[in-house]
């Protein structure tokens, strides 16, 4: 299976040194679950054109610093683009802003969320177990960095990952062939440790404290990806 990577963000230019791009930081938490992926990226900050989703045998949207409610060019074909790939049952995945761009193309409501920056390894609980999380244990605890959420679910999608910050940390869509994360699987800890003290002063200092100390619990990333590795390669053989 191939998944074409939507690249919408960019590391930030203090980090770009010492880690890669969005689009490596994907391929490499595919190849880490074992199952068989091919990669290419579509890098749409910088002018690539987005090609026909019904085209593609698998599609992954990226986090961005941006906003589904700013004015940018590259979102309203972005926006038609996830509805094409919808429509066309092509597998899709999307985390953090690609989480909340696929809500907002399919019917729900994402803005800036007036509990302030999730940052750290926050634990979710799971709330629905489709197939490829038959396996799943009451909690996951992955690392998050954001302020946006989905603030209200698309109602073609079921909540599958939830906590009392964010209720609509995970959606998976009714077609069986989309799903979305607020959290990054994608992101080591040392990345999103580097994500928190970029924050300060613009988080509180209480917020950061946390965010900090949350790194010494454990992690579950790995289980989430595998998931998505999962659900990836079912979803591409529905189709």
């Amino acid at each position: 299976m191939k998944v074409t990577t939507i690249e919408v963000g960019r590391v930030p230019e203090s980090l770009q040194r010492d880690y890669v791009p969005y689009r490596d930081m994907f391929q490499t938490m595919f190849s880490s679950t074992g199952l068989a992926f091919e990669h290419e990226a579509v890098d749409v900050l910088g002018g690539q054109a987005l090609p026909d989703p019904e085209g593609l045998e698998a599609i992954a949207i990226t986090g961005s610093s941006a906003g589904v409610y700013e004015d940018h060019a590259w979102l309203d074909p972005l926006r038609d683009f996830i509805r094409k790939a919808y429509e066309a049952r092509t597998p899709m995945l999307g985390i953090c802003f690609g989480h909340q761009v696929m809500a907002d193309a399919l019917g729900g409501e994402v803005r800036k969320s007036e509990k302030g920056w999730g940052l750290g390894r926050h634990q979710y609980r799971v709330t629905a177990r489709p197939q490829f999380m038959a396996g799943a244990p009451e909690t996951l605890s992955i690392v998050c960095s954001h302020q946006d959420q989905v603030i209200v679910a698309p109602s073609e999608a079921e909540v599958v990952l939830a906590s009392e910050f964010t209720p609509n940390a995970g959606l998976f869509y009714r077609t069986g062939q989309a799903l979305s994360f607020q959290p990054h699987p994608e992101f080591d800890d040392s990345y999103g440790a580097a994500l928190v003290e970029l924050r300060r002063g613009r988080a509180s200092d209480e917020v950061i404290a946390k965010a900090m100390a949350s790194f010494a619990s454990t992690s579950d990333s790995a289980r989430l990806r595998d998931y998505i590795a999962q659900f990836m390669h079912e979803a591409g053989a529905r189709r």
